[in-house]
């Protein structure tokens, strides 16, 4: 009887190795980003905003992989800003303390593979509306799962909830879109514990997105005074099977 569950497991690892089962590893209740995904995301922020005397400020705009997203916009004042000086930045500084750098605010922040290396992105968020004029836009893409890189400096993983509690309507913002992209098949390795080797990891997506509007502006936001159920809207936490 062990040695015919040990056949079936092995048979079942070597299944899920091949991408024609690369379905199993998806999940129904994670929404795929459609207009902002990864592959798509800066075309349409760029159709969305890119217009004489509109202004745009990349967050983490340094270039690392020689490549830079100033370009894209051909008719928006472009503002590179980031932590380390280089190319392609304009300003240098802490996204913890945006507002303390410009007198004068954006129609479109945005930002990608950053977030997840924001010790306080709470206070990085509240910042980034703080500089959005109303009617602009916030965009974030960073990762929901994904190899630990850049340490000590990678702090938190980030699903699409996480990030519209992160730029809730409290704050003055409302969700355009919100999702993940680029689905991961995983497996527990030889590694883990024993219980867990070699099973699949399902669920697992590189990347999560948001687009937000600011709609309202709001001076005297405070996340100690902010309730619960006006973070999570109207979702519940998922019920116990027995109740």
């Amino acid at each position: 009887m062990k040695n015919l569950k040990r056949i079936i497991k092995n048979l079942i690892v070597r299944l899920t190795t091949i991408d024609w089962f690369d379905f199993i590893y998806l999940h129904s209740s994670v929404p795929i980003a459609k207009n902002i995904n990864h592959d798509n995301w800066i075309d349409y922020i760029v159709e969305l905003i890119d217009k004489e005397g509109m202004r745009v400020l990349e967050i983490g705009s340094r270039e690392v992989v020689n490549s830079s997203l100033r370009n894209k916009f051909k008719h928006a004042e472009y503002i590179g800003f980031d932590y380390y000086s280089g190319d392609n930045v304009d300003v240098v500084g802490d996204v913890h303390k945006l507002s303390t750098y410009f007198d004068k605010k954006f129609d479109l922040i945005f930002s990608s593979a950053v977030f997840e290396h924001l010790a306080m992105p709470w206070i990085a968020s509240e910042e980034i509306v703080k500089m959005l004029n109303v009617g602009g836009y916030v965009f974030v893409e960073t990762h929901y799962s994904f190899s630990s890189h850049e340490r000590p400096w990678h702090f938190f993983q980030f699903s699409e909830n996480a990030l519209k509690v992160l730029f809730n309507p409290m704050l003055g913002i409302q969700c355009i879109e919100a999702g993940c992209s680029n689905p991961i098949a995983g497996r527990f390795t030889r590694y883990a514990s024993k219980y867990l080797r070699n099973n699949p990891v399902t669920g697992l997506y590189c990347h999560s997105e948001f687009l937000g509007q600011k709609v309202r502006e709001v001076s005297d936001f405070d996340w100690k005074k902010v309730s619960l159920s006006d973070i999570v809207s109207d979702t519940v936490y998922p019920k116990p099977i027995d109740s």
